[in-house]
Order: C-alpha cells, then structure tokens, then sequence
C-alpha cells in the first residue's frame, strides 16, 4: 500500500485508481495550468500554446501520470470511503466531519502529482492507523452518524420560524 514520507499508510495502492479529471482540464479539452500558470513551467507552457493549449491527455497522448501538472481534488463534500455527507454550522469554529486525504505524496519516483479525496474523520483514522482502505465497503462509523445527526438537529432549530409574538410572549 502507498505510504506517506512517514510511513503512515494512505488506503490505496494505485492513487490514479481514485483520481479523475484534472482540475486544469478545461471542458473542450484545454489546458488551464499552462494558460494561468505557465511562468512555473515555461518549456510546458510554450508546448501547448504551440498546440493550441489542448491538453495531452484529452487528445488520447498521454495519461494523467504523464503529465506533470496533473491534479484531481474531490469536490464531493461526502467521505470517499462510507459516504458521510459534510455539514458545516455556519460561524461555528467545530471540527469538519471531513478532511482532506492525500493519496499521492513527492517521492523520488512520483512526479509530484496531488490527488486528494474526502474521508470523514473516522475513516481517515482508520485509514491512516493502516488496517482500512479507501475501496473497503464500509458504513459511516456510529460515532460519525451520531455528530452529523447533532448538525441536523442544529441546522432544523436555525431554521425554524418564531413570531415575534412567541418570542417575546410574557413580556
């Protein structure tokens, strides 16, 4: 299994089994990391203004691990692995039911790429205490259920509606 430079595991062996899209690549097939970024890598920038800025791997010429820019951050807000879906109290400073989870890390082998998903914080644990995958089939853990149902419960009496009436009813 893939290992963080600590030796932590990260819950896949191939992280490009769980990664999608870049998040440079454009709906009709453009590179946007050379468009927006291009003073980082100037050679890859001059290689796709040359071709129109279209991307190697939309064109079928390259994989994602190929390229050296690639990136695929989940924007799911639910955990990759149970399903856990986030809820965030607005002006609230609670920890988030998820965190981010890096699958791929800088290694002398990797390009560097950064592929990162959401694991709910029980998960991520699991995961990272190397016994659990992301690919496991797994339910959200009873701890995890227990906290989004609080948010639930929270999100429902925020919204619910007094008359002024009520509110200051005996005054």
């Amino acid at each position: 299994m893939k290992k963080t430079p600590t030796g932590t595991a990260v819950g896949v062996d191939d992280p490009y089994d769980h990664a999608g899209v870049c998040d440079y690549a454009t709906d009709d097939g453009k590179c946007r990391y050379a468009f927006e970024h291009g003073q980082h890598d100037p050679e890859f920038a001059a290689e796709r203004r040359a071709d129109d800025f279209r991307c190697p791997v939309a064109d079928g010429d390259w994989e994602w691990a190929d390229c050296p820019h690639y990136r695929c951050r989940q924007r799911d807000r639910e955990c990759a692995r149970c399903g856990l879906e986030e809820r965030r109290q607005a002006h609230d400073d609670e920890r988030p039911l998820l965190e981010e989870h890096h699958l791929a890390y800088d290694d002398s082998e990797d390009v560097g790429h950064e592929i990162t998903v959401f694991l709910c914080r029980w998960c991520h644990a699991k995961v990272h205490d190397s016994w659990a995958r992301i690919d496991d089939d797994a339910s959200p853990d009873p701890e995890a259920i227990a906290a989004a149902e609080g948010r639930r419960s929270e999100e429902r009496s925020e919204l619910s509606f007094d008359t002024a009436a009520e509110r200051f009813d005996g005054e």
